[in-house]
């Protein structure tokens, strides 16, 4: 079997998802939670861990991620989540987006191996649990991952998740390979891959080529296609029961989030923005997905995904994942 590991993405693989693909999907062995950041002062309010909260993430083994670039911040909420139960903690050296990465957190310490250095060797004696990390091959150029192997290597991380694209790049372009076979040589943790795993054949094309990977990380193919795991575990593209185990997974994430959240405009905000990659993953997809966009009512959306599910013949087995930018 592949270790096959759920991607942190915020605003879309929280608990809710995570618990109730668990239900519906199998293929999946644990997932990477999306980042909390850490903050300030000694007090870590309830709030902030919600969506780590174990009563509520019993379903799969799941590794916390924190977004921090200062140690005495980092080492308190680490052993915060130690303290919750948790044996590994994540670091988000990664995060692409422009507003995290100019504050120097995320893929914005990729360019100071220095800064990581002293972060790396202060929390990894500040706290019980074990440390991995997420990273890119750096901010601006893959040539930084040069400078960061040696760093990584001088410590007893737990392994190195690498997305074999730069900061800079976001989502867009072709994933460097030939900077990840680099990585895989020279690491001396378990390397986990991460980066447009969006099909069956995609997975088969980077396995065959990559045969040592640690594990594999799906992301954005696997809310295109929940269907991608159990197609990867088994290397078919046959499915049972689509249709209706489509319909219970998405009926499960309506109704959960209408018990968590306020009112029903946010539950129709959080499944129209999973309609974007959900409808890349059926055919007339664009089509589908002005409709969705349209409902203007949580009563009215439910009415439009009856009817566009009541016409199709899902899953088609590929999506074509939209890029973020």
């Amino acid at each position: 079997m592949k270790h096959l590991i759920l991607a942190p993405l915020r605003g879309f693989t929280d608990a809710v998802f995570r618990n109730a693909f668990q239900r519906h999907f199998q293929g999946i062995d644990e997932a990477l939670a999306p980042f909390v950041t850490s903050i300030k002062g000694r007090r870590i309010k309830p709030s902030h861990l919600r969506d780590l909260a174990p009563a509520d993430n019993r379903a799969m083994p799941i590794v916390p991620q924190i977004l921090s670039n200062n140690i005495d911040e980092f080492i308190r909420l680490a052993n915060t989540l130690i303290n919750l139960g948790y044996g590994e903690i994540n670091w988000n050296l990664g995060c692409p987006y422009p507003m995290v990465a100019k504050k120097m957190r995320g893929s914005g310490l990729l360019p100071h191996p220095d800064i990581i250095d002293r972060m790396l060797e202060k929390t990894l004696h500040g706290f019980a649990g074990s440390l991995s990390i997420k990273t890119r091959l750096g901010r601006f150029s893959a040539d930084e991952m040069d400078r960061l192997i040696p760093v990584f290597n001088r410590y007893p991380l737990a392994r190195v998740i690498v997305h074999p694209r730069t900061g800079v790049q976001m989502y867009a372009g072709n994933v460097d390979l030939k900077a990840f076979e680099s990585c895989l040589a020279n690491i001396s943790h378990p390397v986990i891959y991460n980066g447009d795993i969006n099909d069956l054949a995609m997975f088969q094309s980077l396995e065959s080529r990559l045969p040592v990977v640690s594990g594999w990380m799906l992301g954005r193919g696997l809310i295109a296609n929940p269907f991608l795991p159990e197609m990867i575990q088994s290397g078919t593209r046959l499915i049972c029961h689509g249709k209706a185990r489509f319909e219970q997974f998405h009926d499960d994430l309506v109704d959960e989030y209408s018990r968590l959240f306020s009112g029903p405009g946010h539950v129709l905000d959080r499944m129209k923005g999973f309609w974007r990659y959900f409808a890349s993953g059926l055919s007339d997809g664009s089509q589908i997905l002005k409709k969705i966009r349209k409902a203007g009512s949580l009563g009215r959306y439910r009415q439009v995904v009856a009817a566009v599910l009541d016409g199709q013949d899902i899953w088609i087995g590929q999506a074509s994942v939209p890029d973020e930018r």
